[in-house]
């Protein structure tokens, strides 16, 4: 099999200059064809006479834009046959289409500039509303024929230059063989093995495999090789996605970037395979072929700041939506909307609601961007859902993708660079967190993360971007999307005596996370009867088709909701709710502050980051009911919702080893012991810990401060501890 990346030449036993094989189309036909084609460019008009086609043709060509977007629907609209010839023989018509309006550009475009005189070529890409087909559909009755595929990017090759005309020499004579036309695709040439030249007598013959190809006479157009994957979406339960190789060429080249989701419009066609290796029989691979898209027109669905998946509404839809948004109690009923199945919880769906819509993205003169994502980690007792929640997000976003931690490396979840095994080139494939752009990536088991993998997303879940620098490739990519993580605590369930032992976060982590619930399996009858009740009835009655609950949306109401308005709605705040919110923000710090000074307890003080954080709350809280601004209140719930999760779980001090949830007076403690430490022990030396522990109480230092410093110098990789986990037991 041919590499991804690979741009072979073949060679053949056959002698002749030109493989184009004979058009199978009659002559008068082509002429036909491009005489209609030239109408329908300087002819078609809309209803106010306006010749849409024929003002694009002469705006691009002005623009040095040699290129032009013609919609199937119009051309069948002026003449059915076109159409029809266009559908079923791309190959032999499209060229025809071309050269018909390279034609109608040199009459539109005259008089041209002085060194301009000669008219460019001109590429032509087509568009089309029609259904597409699933990739799996694609069969060997779609060969050479114009098909439309939906799928998300994956790899994208380097651009390089392929050949539409060379000229060959021989090495002996000298004979020059003139432009000779090279078929369009991934189709090679094959270079005669013998010279055609009239040999007089008495001159030796050339020898064998005489030509060589000549790189000064040759004309190239660039073209790219794009790997495609099929929408998760439509992949059976069980299955691998399948995968399929795109060749763009001029004007379409770098269009898309892994992770975008795109509607591919091409020409289903064949390639030759590569020889087969030593050893094996020459005639082995004969008659088996390879399957690519020649593309000929493209539509990305995921590109800008927005999130536009493609999904349409009808009007009828649009005026519901509208009615829902305008209903007073919309909260609620997306709230009893979101895992109906689960019992309880009620402002944790209320955050997942949140996260679903998000807020709005926003660009700063400065050219810096503002994360409009929601973040949520759910953490906790296992038996508690959360999984099920995670399941369910995946089901009901609009661009959803589930991974689990365990399974998941860095790279798995950000992008990879590797080396293409036929053509040694490197290629860029993205991962997770590329192809969830424009939606919610779900992270199962979070704390089975190794530490360096779960490094890799810091960037990813703030800035948005993965940047990546090997193998002399440095580019960035999008990750426009939510994270959603659950995770367990260290001891399996949560330890009310341990505190933040229960974590095993780095603080830069979780300073990521909008909000952090704390999800306990507490004891407590009467909620535990109605708890069995409600499992009870989900068993009893899972196989009877029951009508929806009053209130509720259904799953597929619910994904076209959160669509809608995430493409039609964009709030900000209003004045008066960001003046109630600055002034909440002061509160807090300077509460935070005379609790410090007062009662020297570990109180968690507001950071920009939590701000920023309500602040997106509010906005997905307003955009739920469609309205351009945030009110006073979207406010008062979205710092209720902040206050029932990462402030709660903060003042109980399940989190007080995160970041910024340390008093000032523990943490002036905390620095002036790493720094003794670091001064005291050269590097490479093993000492006791032991004795180190006795040395600093010697000094009066509180042992809880001695043994969380020397936790975190091992988790930053400082120190080397051979019993790392029973060093996380010690911090009390």
């Amino acid at each position: 099999m041919a590499g991804f990346d690979d741009g072979g030449v073949f060679y053949s036993d056959s002698f002749f200059f030109n493989d184009q094989e004979e058009s199978s189309v009659p002559r008068t036909d082509i002429q036909n064809a491009k005489k209609r084609f030239k109408d329908f460019i300087k002819q078609f008009h809309e209803g106010s006479y306006v010749y849409i086609y024929r003002d694009q043709l002469k705006q691009h060509y002005n623009l040095k834009q040699y290129w032009i977007e013609i919609s199937l629907e119009d051309l069948t609209t002026f003449d059915e046959v076109l159409g029809q010839k266009i559908n079923k023989q791309p190959t032999e018509f499209l060229p025809v289409f071309e050269e018909a309006v390279k034609e109608v550009a040199d009459e539109i475009t005259r008089p041209r500039p002085i060194g301009e005189e000669e008219v460019q070529d001109i590429q032509v890409t087509l568009r089309s509303n029609a259904d597409p087909i699933l990739l799996r559909d694609l069969k060997s009755n779609h060969i050479s024929q114009l098909v439309q595929i939906p799928g998300i990017i994956i790899a994208a090759s380097n651009v390089q230059a392929k050949a539409t005309c060379i000229s060959i020499q021989c090495r002996s004579c000298k004979e020059i063989v003139p432009k000779i036309k090279i078929k369009p695709g991934l189709d090679g040439y094959n270079l005669p093995r013998r010279c055609n030249s009239d040999q007089t007598t008495g001159q030796p013959r050339c020898p064998v495999d005489p030509y060589f190809i000549l790189p000064d006479k040759c004309e190239c157009v660039d073209f790219q090789l794009l790997k495609m994957q099929e929408s998760p979406d439509y992949v059976p339960h069980g299955e691998m996605p399948r995968h399929i190789q795109l060749y763009c060429d001029r004007n379409l080249c770098e269009r898309v970037v892994p992770g975008n989701r795109v509607t591919v419009l091409g020409i289903y066609s064949i390639k030759k395979v590569s020889r087969p290796k030593k050893g094996v029989a020459e005639k082995s691979n004969v008659g088996i072929r390879n399957p690519y898209v020649r593309v000929v027109g493209i539509l990305v669905m995921t590109e800008g700041a927005g999130r536009s998946t493609g999904i349409t509404f009808t009007p009828e839809e649009e005026e519901t939506f509208r009615y829902l948004a305008s209903s007073p109690n919309i909260l609620d009923r997306i709230t009893k909307s979101i895992a109906p199945s689960i019992y309880g919880s009620v402002d944790i769906k209320k955050a997942v609601a949140c996260m679903l819509f998000g807020g709005s993205r926003k660009r700063l003169p400065d050219g810096l961007n503002r994360r409009g994502d929601i973040n949520i980690l759910l953490l906790g007792d296992p038996g508690t859902a959360k999984s099920q929640l995670l399941k369910f997000v995946e089901k009901v976003a609009p661009v959803g993708v589930y991974t689990s931690g365990k399974g998941s490396s860095a790279a798995g979840l950000t992008a990879s660079v590797m080396r293409d095994p036929q053509s040694r080139n490197f290629i860029m494939e993205g991962g997770a967190m590329v192809l969830a752009d424009g939606g919610v990536v779900c992270i199962d088991e979070f704390d089975k993360m190794r530490e360096d993998d779960r490094v890799a997303i810091h960037e990813a879940m703030e800035q948005q971007t993965i940047s990546i620098a090997k193998a002399g490739i440095t580019t960035t990519l999008n990750s426009r999307c939510a994270v959603f993580a659950a995770a367990n605590s260290v001891f399996g369930r949560w330890d009310e005596s341990k505190a933040e032992a229960n974590i095993d976060f780095m603080p830069t982590i979780l300073s990521r996370f909008d909000m952090i619930f704390i999800v306990k399996d507490e004891h407590d009858e009467k909620k535990d009867s109605t708890l069995a009740k409600h499992v009870m009835g989900l068993h009893m009655n899972a196989l009877q088709t029951t009508e929806e609950v009053e209130g509720e949306l259904s799953l597929s109401t619910l994904k076209k909701y959160i669509a809608y308005c995430q493409a039609r709605c964009g709030p900000r705040l209003s004045d008066k709710a960001a003046e109630k919110l600055k002034n909440y923000y002061l509160y807090m710090r300077n509460s935070s502050k005379e609790h410090q000074r007062m009662e020297k307890k570990s109180t968690i003080p507001i950071t920009v980051r939590q701000l920023e954080a309500i602040i997106r709350i509010s906005e997905s809280l307003a955009k739920m009911e469609l309205q351009p601004f945030a009110t006073e209140r979207h406010v008062d719930e979205a710092m209720r919702l902040f206050q029932v999760s990462t402030l709660n779980a903060a003042h109980s001090g399940d989190l007080a080893g995160a970041e910024g949830f340390t008093t000032e007076e523990e943490h002036q403690t905390l620095l002036l012991i790493e720094k003794q430490l670091k001064k005291r022990f050269a590097i490479g030396s093993q000492v006791s810990e032991f004795n180190i522990v006795q040395d600093f109480l010697k000094q009066k230092y509180p042992e809880r401060a001695i043994y969380k410093v020397l936790y975190l110098m091992i988790r930053r990789g400082e120190m080397q501890h051979r019993m790392q986990r029973k060093m996380l037991y010690r911090i009390k």
